[in-house]
């Protein structure tokens, strides 16, 4: 294994005011760098951060808790592969180098990283507590079930395909479909196994913690659903998906959409039109009708004329008064406010009062003077007759440009959160996971099924932001054509790989494809590598600063709430916070259009998607199923090795299955249980 060309040594120096802290922040590190690097390093680190948590206690007031957030980072650090050193007084951090020619190596160096804090979330009391819940048997139906009842027994599942082998040269494909016949199976928050009584938001919960990467709800719109085999008795647990609301931005994606600001001014350069130009009028005109503006005319801010024929001078007083909201936000703002319906308020009334919070009042105000800066450009260049001509030319100015990418910022945004998901969760659970079951997930989380589900599930649903700027009820019809994912690993996903369903067997047109396209690689920043500890202990010390402006993680401050406290602390502490918010785990980036007219309806340019597959296509569950077995599952089974594998996970007592939750022992039970000498 050849590691790429290590990062240099940076050095860490934060702010703390006595050298009492000082010298027991560089004590930690010398501590943390002699820990050896065994399977033991968690616990090892873990013992040294309890007593330096310990130690701070008795430190000066005024440096307590940045030598604690201090500590905890380094800690952190150490614990995901990080080097520590000490060179004269001076601590410095290395992060681990990725391993550029051995896949299978590098692969094993993030999982590592990831399982430290599956492993810790699987320690908690209430996870224990949870998977003991729903292994524990009991009797439904007039028999005894559990968790273990929805997971498949591998040596029958084995058999099966044995059977299904030996037709290979006539009528396989019916042999197989009677082993296995999968379908989806979504989840709601009450819903419940027929088979079990489970809840299914449990059955789906307790498989996701089967991961090698620790289980986290993530803010917005979340649809999760089960790939489950009807082939068998009480219908078995293929695999786990789930939609989420998409990371806002994403270059790698946002480039090959055509929604990167730069990419989408060289194409206004390269082929202005008409019709672009009345887009970015059609825009603004929408955003400015779509802005709360009762109390901004009450108080006299702007006046009627203003809003049609803005000057300076009023989006000069818009850009004050958002300053000054976000003041008052800041200080007297209470999370509770934001949180839900008043009780007895109508749909109208709520929003309107959400509109005149300060901190929507802010935002409204910084908002309408972008959309009247740019409706004064765009009615300086066309006049009142937009042309492709007027186009070239605004586009070739700085003022032009700058309004153009903030008119693409807008329609990106009313389109985002309502035609493009991310893949948050996807994948099989064995023994369906030997046998290529998570290239079925995959190809099922994007199927015209799970787009009528969405459809259905958000139709009615007001847009937060949209209402609260608008002041009054805003849906936005959700239309999925689009759909984002990450590998869990930089090296690539054999799960996504090569993923093509034909159109043509499913309704649509050949030789169109629903496929999973590799776009690049993500960069590697985020808070992943700090524990809930030390980010807690991060946040408290940026509100007990004098001048640290709080996050409240109130929808509509802003995305990445737990990223801006982390970044903010580690500024207040002095220490590089770009170098230490990059966690050296880049992934690769998909993306999955559901649609021909991708870039033209997720500007608005077009009204209807064209989809790939027609929506109202029939039983086409089932003719992605049979797809999946003719091209992926059929071939499989050839393998002796993979028939043996399948065979392993057993439902036999001690249950020995790789769909059962794994216990990270202590270290006491590693030591009982250890080979003697």
């Amino acid at each position: 294994m050849t590691p790429t060309p290590a990062i240099g040594w940076t050095e860490l120096t934060p702010a703390l005011t006595s050298k009492a802290s000082r010298d027991a922040f560089v004590a930690l590190a010398r501590a943390l760098a002699k820990v050896p690097r065994d399977e033991d390093i968690e616990d090892s680190m873990d013992d040294l951060r309890t007593t330096f948590a310990q130690t701070t206690r008795t430190s000066r007031r005024a440096d307590r808790q940045a030598l604690l957030a201090a500590g905890l980072v380094l800690a952190d650090l150490g614990v995901q592969g990080w080097r520590l050193r000490v060179r004269m007084d001076c601590v410095q951090v290395q992060p681990p180098a990725p391993v550029v020619d051995d896949r299978a190596g590098e692969k094993a160096r993030l999982r590592r990283q990831e399982l430290v804090k599956r492993d810790g979330q699987l320690k908690q009391a209430a996870v224990q507590k949870f998977l003991r819940s729903v292994e524990r048997p009991r009797l439904f139906d007039g028999r005894f079930v559990s968790i273990f009842s929805l997971m498949r027994d591998g040596r029958a599942l084995a058999e099966g395909l044995r059977r299904a082998r030996a037709h290979a040269n006539n009528g396989w494909a019916g042999v197989l479909a009677e082993v296995t016949d999968p379908y989806l199976e979504f989840v709601t928050e009450d819903a419940t196994c027929q088979f079990t009584g489970l809840r299914l938001m449990d059955v789906w919960r307790y498989f996701r913690h089967t991961w090698s990467n620790q289980y986290t709800s993530v803010p917005g719109r979340t649809m999760m659903f089960l790939v489950r085999d009807r082939a068998a008795p009480l219908h078995p647990v293929v695999g786990i998906g789930a939609l989420s609301s998409p990371v806002m931005q994403i270059r790698e994606r946002d480039t090959w959409i055509g929604w990167h600001p730069d990419t989408f001014l060289a194409r206004v350069r390269a082929e202005p039109s008409r019709d672009l130009a009345a887009w970015l009028v059609g825009v603004v005109d929408a955003a400015v009708d779509e802005v709360y503006v009762a109390d901004l005319l009450e108080d006299g801010l702007l006046s009627a004329r203003d809003l049609s024929e803005p000057t300076d001078g009023v989006i000069e007083r818009l850009l004050e008064e958002s300053v000054a909201q976000r003041k008052l936000h800041h200080r007297y703002v209470r999370s509770r406010d934001h949180k839900g319906k008043r009780v007895g308020a109508s749909s109208a009334e709520h929003w309107v009062a959400k509109a005149r919070t300060h901190l929507f009042r802010s935002k409204r105000a910084l908002a309408l003077a972008s959309y009247l800066r740019a409706r004064a450009v765009l009615k300086a260049a066309f006049g009142r007759r937009p042309s492709a001509e007027r186009l070239a030319e605004l586009a070739s100015t700085g003022v032009g440009s700058d309004v153009i990418r903030k008119v693409l910022k807008k329609a990106k945004g009313d389109r985002v959160g309502i035609a493009v998901a991310d893949i948050a969760v996807c994948g099989a659970v064995q023994p369906y996971n030997a046998i290529l079951g998570g290239k079925l997930v995959a190809m099922l989380a994007a199927s015209p099924e799970v787009v009528r589900e969405y459809r259905r599930r958000y139709s009615d649903a007001e847009s937060e932001i949209a209402s609260s700027m608008a002041g009054r009820p805003i849906v936005r019809a959700p239309t999925l054509v689009l759909l984002g994912t990450t590998s869990l690993y930089g090296v690539g996903s054999s799960q996504y790989n090569r993923i093509k369903v034909p159109c043509g067997r499913l309704g649509g047109r050949d030789p169109d494809v629903v496929r999973y396209l590799e776009l690049g690689h993500s960069e590697s920043f985020g808070t992943s590598q700090y524990s809930d500890a030390t980010v807690e202990a991060l946040a408290d010390l940026v509100h007990q600063s004098e001048g640290g402006q709080r996050v409240n993680s109130i929808f509509g401050e802003g995305v990445s709430p737990k990223l801006r406290k982390v970044r903010q602390a580690l500024d207040l502490l002095g220490l590089p916070s770009g170098f230490l918010l990059r966690h050296h785990r880049p992934r690769v980036v998909y993306a999955v259009s559901l649609v021909r007219n991708l870039n033209t309806f997720l500007l608005g340019l077009d009204a209807k998607p064209q989809y790939l597959i027609p929506l109202d296509s029939p039983d086409v569950t089932a003719q992605i199923a049979a797809w999946w077995r003719e091209r992926w599952l059929h071939n499989r089974i050839a393998s002796d090795d993979v028939l043996e594998e399948v065979s392993r996970h057993t439902l036999v007592h001690p249950i020995r299955h790789g769909a059962r939750v794994g216990r990270p022992q202590a270290r006491e039970q590693r030591e009982l249980f250890a080979e003697p000498y």
